[in-house]
């Protein structure tokens, strides 16, 4: 399955693989070469430290550059009124009798913790095309699940200063 992605996330990763390439890569280089020079490879910490940062890293690029050779882009667009792509959305979660605010974003630029929640998420995908007033039903798999209501729905933009997500 191919990822949706936007524009932003895209240049975004993109911006992240030059960084990666063009000036971690170096440093990363050099402290293995630093390190190498400490003696005894098979006792030497620093080295094998080194080494697994460069492995991290090139792991990395790897992902980042499959994930934009892979990417299927679209826009964020929706009607006035109904949810879409990084609109806040105001929502009363029936279980727990709370209400939450959360943002829909694309799966690489989600955080729960910041309420970001993926378009692609349970939640995500009963929300998107839904209006405030609606009740709608999130099927977590296919013997559970729970109700919110749309409460308010506030358009949003690709908002650049999201992070894309780290690992």
């Amino acid at each position: 399955m191919r990822d949706e992605l936007t524009e932003v996330d895209i240049r975004k990763m993109q911006e992240e693989i030059d960084y990666r390439e063009n000036v971690l890569m170096p440093q990363i280089i050099a402290e293995v070469q630093r390190a190498r020079g400490f003696g005894d490879l098979s006792e030497n910490y620093e080295y094998k430290a080194a080494k697994d940062e460069q492995r991290r890293n090139r792991s990395r690029i790897r992902y980042l550059k499959n994930m934009v050779a892979t990417a299927v882009v679209i826009k964020a667009k929706s009607e006035s009124g109904e949810v879409g792509l990084f609109d806040r959305v105001k929502l009363f979660m029936e279980d727990e009798e709370e209400e939450m605010d959360i943002t829909l974003v694309t799966t690489l630029r989600q955080n729960p913790l910041q309420n970001l929640i993926s378009k692609e998420s349970p939640l995500g995908k009963a929300l998107l095309g839904h209006r405030p007033g609606e009740r709608v039903f999130v099927a977590v798999n296919g013997s559970a699940g729970y109700w919110v209501r749309i409460l308010s729905v506030e358009k949003g933009e690709d908002d650049e200063s999201l992070e894309i997500s780290r690992y």
